[in-house]
């Protein structure tokens, strides 16, 4: 799998992504996206901010996540036990239902830690949610740490985070 900085050239495929994404989770019982997030405009700020990253397999667009510098305000509320200046926030983490089972989830995981700690920084938080057994399973196996809860428009989602090891 090669990883690279979307474009807006992507766009068009990222969004048949989230939308196959969405469609296989509302099948699972699991309604976590819907036409109203993530869409065009959410993704086209993360790409015209150069925090969507891509990884491509067979020339298809396999997985898709962000990664910003800075927490949202919602995030205060959590429990952080790693108080470093400097983190980033993991949103929008999407694999392909074609690419599922493969293990890209977690060659990603292994990616973005890696890119995470070569910019100095050690800490990663981000959202999951409540009702999405996969993605839990996902970050728990990975040692992140739930840190708190917090209520959006389709549920609860659990606040995780995870110190990385240099």
């Amino acid at each position: 799998m090669e990883f690279s900085p979307a474009t807006h050239k992507d766009l068009p495929e990222l969004m048949q992504l989230y939308r196959a994404a969405t469609l296989q989770m509302d099948a699972q019982g699991i309604p976590q996206w819907d036409e109203i997030y993530p869409d065009q405009l959410v993704i086209g700020e993360d790409i015209a901010r150069g925090e969507m990253t891509l990884g491509m397999i067979d020339g298809h667009i396999a997985v898709a996540f962000m990664l910003e510098s800075c927490a949202e305000g919602d995030y205060e509320r959590a429990q952080w036990r790693y108080l470093e200046p400097r983190f980033v926030v993991l949103h929008r983490l999407c694999v392909h239902p074609d690419f599922q089972g493969r293990g890209v989830a977690r060659k990603t995981m292994d990616y973005l830690e890696r890119e995470v700690l070569a910019r100095g920084i050690c800490t990663i938080r981000l959202d999951a949610f409540s009702q999405n057994p996969a993605a839990l399973h996902l970050y728990e196996s990975r040692g992140y740490e739930k840190a708190g809860e917090i209520r959006y428009r389709k549920g609860l989602f659990y606040l995780y985070e995870k110190k990385l090891i240099p």
